[in-house]
């Protein structure tokens, strides 16, 4: 209650001219980020979304400056309105709370203009070019190498396997040291980078009279578009079927002018990295963090998992245990 009225009267001293009017705040639940949102509604047709975030994690202070980067080149995000970097706090433009996401169960001719908006907009960033983006990808965090491949294994290995599925350590270890794993990790790396999104899924697609706008982009740093396609077609919180994720690779090809022979195996590699990422993040955030709710999500991960890896070389124990499980 306290936080709530400090908020609120830090919105009036931004907004005077909602010093007499009857404003309500109201917070939003919002996935497993140490932010917290909150809606300050001022009539039935006008709001606005205010965030708070800590200093903990140097992204959070990032979110600003990468969505004046994006609104500069042309990508649809919400208009930011006014930043308290002292205090933790954003207020930005409230788009709604109809996400890619909402619509999971529609019919596939509604879904598919919906997620040809957000492929639109996801290739307006990675079509910036390393010119044009060489001033912020310097305040950026840790680009996708190597290590960095590596590391979501890793994650997927300890709270996943381990944590979640209590698949013992030697077992674990044997299965991350496969010389694939490795492959795989330094072959994602040697392609060249463009900007991606990093966390580019159904809940961080906002859809506003049609159009996709992307939210929660503060991770983003150079690494591969693939990556980008694969957390939207191989979503956890939302299936597709093989023929609507072919349809999409489709789309973004044509609009993004690829048509380089390693395109699909790009996809698959870094579905799998994605996958891991995911399962690893599920485990952490359901068993670390307390948040049970996202080891519900568990399952469909691991199903797309066990699915990518039936079509890569050297990994069929892993495969095999992920059936077992």
């Amino acid at each position: 209650m306290i936080l709530s009225e400090t908020l609120l009267r830090q919105t009036r001293l931004r907004f005077p001219s909602l010093e007499e009017a009857e404003v309500e705040i109201s917070p939003i639940e919002k996935g497993g980020s140490d932010r917290k949102f909150y809606r300050i509604q001022f009539s039935p047709a006008q709001s606005i979304i205010l965030v708070k975030y800590t200093h903990e994690h140097a992204e959070n202070e990032r979110y600003v400056e990468i969505a004046e980067f994006l609104a500069a080149h042309g990508v649809r995000t919400p208009r930011i309105f006014f930043h308290d970097p002292a205090e933790g706090l954003i207020w930005i433009e409230d788009l709604g709370e109809r996400d890619l996401w909402s619509y999971r169960d529609t019919s596939w001719s509604v879904r598919r203009p919906l997620y040809e908006s957000a492929l639109e907009e996801v290739a307006k960033l990675h079509r910036v070019s390393a010119a044009d983006s060489a001033e912020i990808r310097a305040d950026l965090p840790a680009q996708f190498d190597a290590t960095l491949y590596l590391w979501e294994q890793h994650y997927f290995f300890e709270h996943c396997l381990g944590h979640h599925f209590g698949v013992d350590e030697k077992k674990r270890r044997k299965l991350a040291a496969r010389p694939a794993l490795q492959e795989i990790a330094e072959r994602l790396a040697g392609f060249p980078r463009v900007l991606v999104h990093r966390d580019f899924q159904s809940q961080n697609i906002i859809l506003r009279n049609g159009e996709a706008h992307l939210i929660d982009f503060q991770g983003m740093r150079p690494g591969l578009a693939e990556y980008d396609l694969a957390s939207l077609l191989y979503d956890p919180y939302v299936r597709l079927t093989g023929a609507e994720q072919a349809a999409l690779l489709a789309f973004y090809q044509t609009i993004a002018d690829v048509n380089e022979t390693e395109f699909a195996e790009k996809v698959r590699l870094c579905a799998m990295q994605r996958l891991m990422q995911a399962l690893g993040a599920y485990g952490y955030l359901g068993l670390v963090k307390g948040n049970k709710a996202f080891l519900a999500h568990i399952p469909a991960a691991q199903h797309s998992l066990g699915a990518v890896l039936a079509r890569i070389d050297g990994l069929a124990p892993l495969r095999e245990l992920l059936a077992d499980l």
